[in-house]
């Protein structure tokens, strides 16, 4: 078929037949071929190369009119004659748009502003556009949509910011946008889906002159000043609750004013243990609306657009986002553009969840061989390691059969793979696509990501192991999606369970998308003991419940922090506008009450929960409350558990901590967090600990002791656990390369660094010197991954890795001023490496701060009992214009009484040199106070102290 398509013209007839008369189309301006063929009714069927194929239809019947309407909906296709002296093309196209095999009338393009129809390369919208049409495009009302995976949803959002839009639209029609002044917020569960948007929106939008921003742990490079400046914000439930928690000081809330619309993708995923996130800023931007301060603003009247998976209890998202009955659109499968076919293999268990996964890689190239029938394929997989491994897996075998590579089809695709290799960094990544395979996760650079997913867009790629990232609304070419096991490892509960059959769901819908493929195949390996479960998948849905009941305490302290709640009234009203409060009342028993409760019984259960948590908050000295317990307002400790995203209980650790706390004493304290209580100690791990604590060599600096105070022989809980694996890691060097306990680590250095931060400004608040310098050094150590004093400390420097720094400490350069003496040459010669590496090592040292000079002297004071001491500090070395700003605490405090006297955060390239202070401190008549002052960079290494 392709080689027909090739020609200048196709001659499409549901008669195979009858062929045309020469004399129809000899008016036209070229020269045809023609030939009788079957072909079946679907634009994906068409092959094209790059320009559009002209096409003619014999015959007005419904064959005919189905092939005219699959080819107006195409973007390659254009109809130029049909084979009947009373029809023309335009009135073929308006019957075909109308025809009565839909019972959606499809709506065209054309209806839209002139100014709006480049956003969309095709002529009509589908079924399901056109049928939402009106209620997107023509009115304000909130809507929910619950359809599946696959059937143009995104097409809804864009037509609902048109809609936003065309306020700008003059009488004459000509789009004039006023910048920043009505927002739109796209808010998606992960930062793939909020990537492949933002760039999609771009190109789209950009004839109109909108601004886009992305806010995910992608994009840090934002200030309020963008965000203001921004018309369409795209971001993730927890970083646009962080951002808004962070920013409630500085005015970081004043561009709330103008959200006018708000757009969420995915909503079903409510019901995972992030969905608490996404409830918390829904139920705030709702607060909000309703405040008198807003009542002349876009946020006033801001309009809700939520879309999901199929799901049974659409009504009570609709109840949640204040949806009219007119507003709520539910579409079954046969909305489904590509019908999916599935198929489920059971496989014996292994000796636990991990090995049984690892497994299942054995079995994923026959598959492959048996369903995908040559074309692309997803492998999902339940971590980022397994997608690696699996990828390994896949090109190892690949590899090996040599010239008979099933995933290499054309010598012109090898030399796009061996083109791709040499623009990617990740070296694991170019030994497998350089034969046909890939594999995509959050753990790759955004580079890297972008790269992998153009290869498989464009076919370059046939087949890419992921992990449930590209489940959520990446638009990627894929006949056959196989899911590789059935669990995932949570976290929270340090044990590996079933995905929800949402998520599975998901998964599914990557399998044949439109519009590259017109039937998809879903494989499904499980335990034999679950094939049951997903034999039957595509006939239902679980209900989406709350997940903010169990974090209800922390999200109440964020509002009160951002003083949306300022009394025990408004917090009941906050809950109110909670998705739980819609589900307690459907569903009591999944929240802990008895079916059957009087509604009056659950008003004041909820009331209940409001006050308790309140007179928690304010027992700990989180908030304030008045005697009445009615008034609340935010204290700092409350201010520091929102700014830090911390858990309530880790918090009160933290309150509890003596102001003199040592750096054993902060580590301590972090592996008690609840951040990291889903790490668990595995019987299989205990040997390993053990050895590692018992430390022959002396390489830790801290051990696990026992009531003797000696070394434990036995690691026996998870925070021993904890405690052994930090210590190995900040030596630098660790001796841990377990994939498991390498996880563990990582995780507890990301999240004790953050907890470790918490506990220096909460010292520093308390005026206890020793616990903020503690928790300071902790706080930088556990960045970088290293001791303050670690042999390795050039390991912070770009291109050096562990065998480099070792190479350099043993020629005796281990420190940044002994790196800046060296010879590039010298340095070269030490590591193996070629030019012009040492230069660029030398060049990577100008990343670093400043050096400074601090100067701390006593000067006469007049008044009794005092001591007038002038800290000055001085910049050694001109700073380098950089995007990276450096910040140094500057830390004064007495050693006697442990009191902080002056406390301040510079910049190092910023502040006036010589930047000079002076401190009065209070003298005792008999005795002496010792002050010390400290300047902590957050390079390890660089710590000034006189």
């Amino acid at each position: 078929m392709a080689t027909e398509l090739q020609l200048a013209f196709l001659y499409i007839t549901s008669n195979p037949s009858t062929l045309p008369p020469a004399t129809l189309f000899r008016s036209l301006p070229f020269s045809i071929s023609l030939c009788s063929r079957n072909l079946r009714a679907s634009a994906t069927s068409v092959a094209t190369s790059g320009k559009k194929i002209k096409i003619g239809i014999n015959g007005f019947g419904r064959i005919g009119r189905l092939v005219a309407r699959v080819a107006l909906l195409s973007d390659d296709v254009e109809l130029v004659a049909v084979n009947d002296p009373f029809i023309t093309t335009d009135y073929m196209e308006f019957s075909a748009m109308k025809s009565s095999i839909d019972s959606y009338a499809l709506r065209s393009v054309a209806e839209l502003p002139a100014p709006f129809r480049s956003m969309f390369g095709f002529r009509y919208f589908n079924s399901l556009q056109s049928e939402c049409f009106s209620m997107c495009f023509l009115s304000d009302l909130n809507m929910v949509i619950s359809a599946p995976t696959g059937s143009g949803k995104t097409i809804l959002f864009e037509l609902c910011i048109l809609r936003l839009y065309s306020r700008f639209l003059s009488e004459s029609g000509k789009f004039c946008l006023m910048k920043g002044v009505l927002k739109t917020v796209y808010i998606a569960p992960s930062k793939a889906l909020v990537q492949q948007k933002l760039r999609d929106w771009n190109m789209k939008l950009a004839s109109c002159g909108v601004t886009c921003l992305e806010l995910t742990g992608d994009n840090e490079i934002y200030n309020t000043k963008s965000i203001n400046e921004a018309d369409i914000i795209l971001t993730t439930p927890e970083k646009f609750d962080a951002v808004t928690r962070h920013g409630v000081r500085a005015g970081g809330l004043s561009f709330f004013s103008d959200i006018a619309l708000v757009l969420i993708d995915e909503v079903h995923l409510l019901s995972d243990p992030r969905g608490a996130a996404l409830e918390a800023v829904v139920s705030r931007i709702k607060m909000l609306s309703r405040s008198k301060q807003m009542a002349s603003s876009p946020l006033a009247s801001v309009r809700f657009v939520a879309v999901s998976a199929t799901i049974p209890n659409i009504e009570d998202l609709a109840d949640w986002l204040l949806v009219p009955s007119q507003g709520i659109k539910r579409f079954g499968e046969e909305m489904r553009p590509v019908k999916l076919m599935t198929k489920v293999y059971g496989y014996a268990p292994a000796k636990n969840d991990f090995l049984f996964e690892k497994r299942l890689q054995n079995y994923v190239f026959d598959i492959l061989m048996q369903h995908s029938r040559g074309k692309s394929a997803l492998i999902f997989c339940s971590t980022r390691k397994g997608a690696q491994e699996a990828a390994q897996h896949l090109s190892q075998i690949a590899s090996s059969l040599g010239h008979a590579n099933p995933f290499l089809k054309s010598k012109d695709q090898q030399e796009k793979l061996k083109e791709a290799c040499v623009s990617c960094s990740d070296k694991q990544m170019q030994s497998c696509i350089v034969y046909g395979v890939g594999y995509h996760n959050g753990g790759l650079c955004l580079k890297d990501r972008n790269l992998v997913e153009g290869l498989f867009l464009k076919g370059d790629l046939q087949v890419l192991c992921t992990t449930n990232t590209l489940a959520h609304g990446i638009n990627l070419p894929a006949h056959t999606a196989v899911i590789k096991s059935t669990q995932y490892f949570n976290k929270e509960k340090g044990l590996y369970l079933e995905y929800d059959r949402s998520m599975i769901m998901q998964m599914c819908g990557r399998a044949g998308r439109p519009p590259f493929d017109d039937i998809g195949t879903v494989i499904i390996m499980t335990r034999q003991a679950t094939v049951h479960l997903y034999e039957n998948l595509l006939s239902g849905c679980e209900m989406v419940e709350s997940q903010l009941l169990s974090c209800a305490v922390e999200h109440l302290n964020a509002e009160i922090v951002q003083l949306t709640i300022s009394d025990v009234s408004l917090a009941i009203e906050w809950l109110k506008c909670s998705y739980l409060y819609v589900r307690i009342k459907k569903n009591p028993e999944n929240y802990g009450i008895k079916k059957g409760i009087p509604r009056e019984h659950l008003e004041k259960y909820m009331r209940e929960i409001c006050v308790q948590n309140i007179n928690d908050l304010a027992e700990h000295g989180m908030i304030w409350t008045d005697d009445d317990g009615f008034l609340v307002k935010p204290l700092e400790p409350g201010r520091l558990m929102t700014k830090y995203y911390l858990k309530f209980s880790t918090m009160k650790s933290i309150m509890e901590a003596p102001g003199s706390c040592s750096v054993e004493d902060v580590l301590h304290v972090i592996c008690r967090s609840e951040e990291i209580a889903w790490i668990q100690l595995r019987r299989n791990e205990k040997k390993l600990l053990n050895d590692i604590n018992f430390d022959k060599e002396g390489r830790l600096r801290f051990h696990v002791n026992g009531q003797n105070g000696k070394k434990k022989k036995r690691i026996q809980t998870r925070e021993e656990k904890i405690f052994v694996l930090v210590n190995d890691c900040l030596t630098g060097d660790p001796s841990i390369h377990d994939l498991s306990l390498s996880q563990d680590m990582n995780s507890t250095c990301t999240n004790g660094s953050r907890i470790a931060k918490c506990m220096k400004e909460s010292f520093i608040f308390r005026k206890s010197y020793k616990g903020a310098l503690s928790s300071a050094l902790l706080a930088k150590c556990l960045h970088q991954r290293l001791w303050d004093d670690s042999p390795y400390l050039l390991k912070q420097l770009p291109g050096i890795g562990m065998v480099t720094a070792k190479a350099l400490h043993s020629a005796g350069i281990d420190s940044f001023s002994r790196l800046l003496e060296a010879d590039p040459r010298k340095i070269e010669l030490i590591t193996g490496r070629k030019y012009p590496f040492g230069n660029h090592i030398k060049e990577s040292l100008l990343s670093l701060p400043p050096n400074i000079e601090m100067q701390i002297e006593e000067k006469e004071c007049k008044r009794r009992g005092k001591s007038n001491l002038l800290i000055k500090l001085t910049r050694l070395s001109k700073p380098i214009a950089s995007s990276k700003h450096h910040y140094a605490d500057l830390v004064v405090g007495s050693l006697e009484d442990n009191a902080i006297l002056f406390h301040e955060k510079i910049r190092s390239e910023e502040f006036p040199s010589p930047y000079v202070t002076n401190i009065l401190v209070s003298c005792p008549e008999h005795g002496r106070v010792t002050v010390k002052a400290d300047l902590i960079f957050e390079y390890c290494g660089r710590i000034i102290n006189s």
